[in-house]
């Protein structure tokens, strides 16, 4: 009896895995061009951008990066002055993280970037499978615990 083996490239989770590090990757070359931004630091600015104040671990838990990643993004953006460290009242260990106007600025600039670089993606697919997609999506989030 022969092993089973495990075509990868017919592998779901492989191919989810593939398909998000390509598109990454791709969306990468436009916010690193534009704003010399590298993927964590794109993610702490969007993060931050979105929903305003937040601490480093909620911005790890949201964009599913090791402390040490956020850690770096924040000490960079933080030297471009793009944000503020304050203090968290009720917990001195915490720090509440904010955009400074420049930071709000580079994200105000990076949204339209965005947009345009999913419209792009999505331009690629029909309507019936742009539909699909969202819809598969929304289905695999659901089960996997995703609000």
């Amino acid at each position: 009896m022969e092993p089973e083996i495990l075509d990868l490239e017919a592998f779901l989770p492989y191919r989810l895995y593939h398909l998000a590090d390509l598109v990454s990757r791709e969306f990468s070359r436009i916010y690193k061009d534009r704003l010399g931004l590298t993927r964590p630091e794109w993610r702490v600015l969007a993060g931050l951008g979105q929903n305003g104040t937040m601490t480093a671990t909620a911005l790890g838990e949201q964009s599913a990066m090791h402390k040490t990643k956020v850690s770096r993004a924040v000490a960079e953006l933080e030297r471009r002055r793009w944000l503020l460290r304050v203090p968290d009242s009720d917990d001195r260990r915490l720090e509440q993280l904010t955009l400074t106007k420049a930071g709000a600025e580079a994200y105000r600039d990076m949204v339209p970037l965005a947009k345009r670089f999913e419209a792009q993606m999505l331009s690629r697919l029909t309507r019936s499978e742009q539909a699909a997609l969202t819809v598969g999506l929304a289905a695999l989030e659901a089960k996997f615990g995703r609000d």
